[in-house]
């Protein structure tokens, strides 16, 4: 059994720097991970939609639709959803994952240990 984990941006490099900050296991109490990446809102919706993704990382800058009103989408109109977390540039962006109502953010550019930290205790509170 692995935990999937949808990682949406229009930017590969972002979605490359979540995989590497996180790895493969990113802590031994967790079994390990396994990446759907996916660069349109479309796909996202539709993986989201799927119940087969367990978490999801979605950049809160990617263009044209951001991860945060996909957020918001998702939690609006899909029965069951996963834990989403948003990454943010502006710390003054929070506010915007709550109304979003994302279940974390972290922050861009990716600070490994604070995303570790983030996935890791999100995934632990709902498993």
């Amino acid at each position: 059994m692995s935990i999937r984990v949808l990682v949406y941006s229009d930017d590969v490099n972002v979605r490359q720097q979540v995989i590497v900050a996180l790895g493969r296991r990113p802590d031994p109490a967790l079994p390990e991970f396994e990446y759907v990446e996916v660069a349109t809102e479309p796909v996202a919706i539709q993986n989201l939609d799927s119940g087969k993704i367990d978490l999801a990382i979605l950049d809160g800058d990617a263009v044209p639709a951001g991860g945060l009103g996909i957020a918001k989408q998702a939690k609006d109109e899909l029965t069951t959803c996963p834990p989403i977390v948003v990454l943010i540039e502006r710390s003054a962006d929070a506010w915007l994952a709550t109304w979003s109502r994302a279940e974390a953010v972290a922050s861009v550019p990716i600070d490994p240990l604070d995303l570790v930290s983030t996935v890791t205790s999100l995934l632990q509170v709902t498993a």
